[in-house]
């Protein structure tokens, strides 16, 4: 955020319309901590522990269970399949869907402590793991099944006064910025006018900083997350020199960009891997408009939620007349936000989770151009309070008739390209409406920044 973006607002009035927006989005609900119930050590009957699966947690996160075996109630309250694994004991639920709730028998156990797991791919990068606690005991021990900002556990009070310290926080500083538009590290022009654009990319692993004092190893390109945005003009001679430096093979994919078959970056069918010290160069004619995003192609599960993703745009996109008469006549401000859910990065705009996601501010009449592309491995209802947006491009391909949307489904792999015009003044929550990827008994969480509209 640039200083005159600051200066729109005081930090004690941006801190109090941050604060106020806890009561914007509905409050989950759906994040009550499981309780224990079930006979004692000495019963027949065999106790039952509910635990509820969202995205991605389990609660509790400490499951307890009697040696002689218990009845765990799987509850999946979150968007995506999950199910409950203890690779050491082998055990491993059946998939449960989406709002879908069954009962997961678990026999007669040695005493000791072991981790849980969702084994869906992706979830235990992203944070998905517990601890299955088998004891003598057939009660659980007291506290295990209420985790910390348990709602059950808090009066009104505690929670209103939890929520607002997450709100001030906002917007909290992290190290590493990433998404930024790179200069080409070679230009040159050609006898008939067209250009001849090169670019170098380095495929790493470093420390990035989530959230404060969230810091995971990164698979990134260049260094961040999301990787920096590669802007090129239809008819420009492009060539991407991949240098990998990562501890696996790998391969770059121009997701949504049109590119020859040799150079579609999915080994091992168009290309030999790019193994670790190695290098891959990738050229063609650039035909736009597009808009795309580059990522690996290689163990993908892992590779692309841990960090290596980032837009790749050709040209821009035109605005249909229909707006041009409604007084949309030109983009002032874009914005890419790259949707993330899995891996060691988790729930995450732009690389970044709440409180440390980047506000964005707009002036009453201005226009913002606002990119959702989607690389995580759920869809995710992207919505922004005010003002409305018009839907102007589908996966790059401009629209005649732009759609306006207040709330819009991206997909894994899909990108909208959508035109926000200030309105009212004020700061206007913008998040995922998976309400559990927006909001936590503790305060907001994840998913969530904020537009800023200033006269």
């Amino acid at each position: 955020m640039s200083k005159d973006d600051r200066s729109i607002i005081s930090w004690f009035a941006f801190a109090a319309a941050i604060a106020a927006l806890v009561v914007a989005i509905v409050g989950v609900s759906n994040n009550d901590g499981g309780s224990a119930s079930g006979g004692g050590g000495g019963g027949t009957s065999t106790p039952t522990v509910e635990v509820t699966m969202t995205d991605f947690a389990f609660t509790p996160a400490t499951i307890t269970i009697p040696t002689g075996g218990a009845k765990i109630r799987l509850i999946n309250k979150g968007a995506a399949t999950h199910n409950f694994q203890v690779a050491e004991l082998s055990l491993k639920s059946i998939d449960v869907a989406s709002g879908v709730t069954t009962d997961f028998e678990i026999g007669a156990q040695t005493a000791g402590t072991y981790k849980v797991i969702c084994p869906q791919p992706g979830h235990e990068g992203a944070g998905m793991v517990g601890s299955l606690v088998v004891s003598t005991s057939a009660t659980p021990a007291p506290g295990a099944d209420h985790p910390i900002g348990d709602p059950k556990l808090m009066s009104a009070s505690q929670m209103d006064a939890l929520m607002l310290k997450v709100a001030q926080q906002y917007p909290a500083a992290t190290a590493g910025h990433g998404g930024d538009v790179r200069q080409p590290d070679k230009v040159s022009t050609n006898d008939d006018g067209s250009r001849n654009v090169e670019f170098t990319i380095t495929a790493k692993v470093v420390d990035w900083e989530v959230e404060p004092g969230k810091v995971v190893q990164a698979w990134t390109y260049d260094g961040v997350v999301p990787a920096p945005e590669i802007h090129v003009l239809s008819g420009d001679h492009v060539k991407i020199i991949l240098k990998n430096n990562l501890p696996q093979s790998t391969s770059l994919h121009f997701h949504g960009i049109q590119v020859p078959n040799v150079m579609d970056g999915v080994d091992p069918y168009t290309e030999a891997p790019t193994v670790p010290g190695g290098e891959h160069i990738y050229e063609w004619i650039a035909k736009g408009p597009a808009v795309g995003i580059y990522h690996s192609h290689h163990n993908a599960e892992q590779q692309i939620p841990d960090g290596m993703f980032g837009a790749f745009t050709i040209d821009e996109m035109p605005i249909p007349q229909k707006l041009i008469d409604k007084g949309y006549t030109k983009v002032d401000k874009k914005v890419n936000m790259v949707l993330n859910d899995a891996g060691v990065i988790g729930l995450s705009l732009n690389g970044k989770s709440f409180p440390a996601t980047e506000p964005y501010t707009l002036r009453v009449g201005e226009v913002m151009q606002a990119t959702y592309m989607n690389e995580g491995l759920l869809g995710h209802p992207m919505h922004l309070h005010q003002p409305m947006g018009w839907i102007v491009a589908k996966d790059g391909i401009p629209m005649d008739e732009p759609t306006p949307a207040d709330t819009i489904w991206v997909a894994p792999g899909e990108r909208y390209t959508v035109l926000y015009m200030g309105m009212e003044p004020g700061v206007w929550a913008w998040h995922c409406h998976i309400l559990t990827h927006a909001e936590t008994p503790t305060g907001m969480k994840y998913m969530v920044t904020a537009l800023i509209v200033e006269r």
